[in-house]
């Protein structure tokens, strides 16, 4: 089709790709051109801003390694991560609520046994976790399968240290008989995300503040029910309403207790959904 304009272009897109074999494809791509013509037609978008589009894209794709996720750390602090979590985890009521993945998770963490140290050496209070993992029925869940991670208390994950050469406050344990598990850590801190990529540019033209909430990541696999990726939030914290991504969720604020002993305690428990 030759001689298209601006009322005319949109239809001719959506006519070269009618043809798509793939129904879930062809509707993605329909809604995707459609939405980005509006948006481009709204706000009468520019050359020029389309191409410093374009270059913060290239940008934050550069900035990605198998360390960092610098896409997902954008989808975060658009809130399209947690949009998407909410959209495809509507749970029975007295399941957990799941939240962000986050752009920290690496592949690989060690496995350790219950009661073992998971921090390894990372700076921070220490602090004992401990809990349950359950059914939606309140049956335990033997074996399951807790992966855990967090920053330390200067605000950085293990792999935002270029020579540690090993894993800091982050592992792998399995729930007990009765579904318990238990692991030696440090206690959560809020910290910044990172800010010296295309996304801190975007926060900082935005003037919007990187800060999280303390958390600790939680990620729990059982045979039988559906995979849970979720945090435990701390209770008093400062960014609990304005968390940088949008993950907080009432029912994950948790309390991190000071013993006698100067140690910090968290006892949570997990209700896992029973796979479909």
């Amino acid at each position: 089709m030759r001689n298209l304009n601006q009322d005319t272009i949109t239809q001719a897109v959506l006519a070269r790709f009618a043809g798509t074999p793939d129904a879930r494809v062809k509707e993605l791509m329909t809604s995707l051109v459609q939405h980005l013509h509006a948006f481009a037609r709204e706000v009468t978008l520019t050359e020029a801003e389309w191409l410093a589009g374009i270059h913060f894209l290239t940008a934050t794709g550069q900035k990605c390694d198998d360390k960092r996720q610098e896409f997902i750390l954008l989808s975060d602090t658009l809130g399209l991560s947690m949009l998407t979590v909410a959209m495809n985890n509507d749970k029975p009521q007295g399941c957990t609520e799941a939240t962000v993945f986050g752009p920290f998770h690496v592949e690989g963490a060690p496995h350790f046994d219950n009661g073992a140290d998971v921090a390894n050496g990372a700076v921070g209070e220490p602090c004992i976790v401990r809990g349950r993992v359950l059914g939606l029925g309140g049956e335990a869940v033997a074996g399951a399968e807790i992966e855990v991670w967090q920053a330390d208390a200067e605000g950085n994950y293990d792999v935002q240290y270029a020579d540690l050469g090993k894993f800091q406050a982050r592992g792998v344990l399995n729930s007990g008989v009765d579904g318990s598990f238990t692991f030696r850590t440090i206690v959560a801190e809020p910290y910044p995300i990172p800010v010296d990529g295309p996304v801190g540019d975007m926060l900082r033209a935005t003037r919007c503040h990187p800060w999280r909430p303390a958390h600790l990541h939680f990620m729990i696999k059982a045979p039988g029910y559906e995979t849970l990726v979720t945090h435990v939030f701390r209770n008093g914290d400062p960014y609990l309403d304005s968390d940088a991504v949008f993950g907080v969720r009432q029912s994950l604020v948790a309390d991190w207790v000071k013993q006698p002993d100067g140690v910090y305690s968290l006892d949570f428990d997990f209700v896992l959904n029973p796979a479909s």
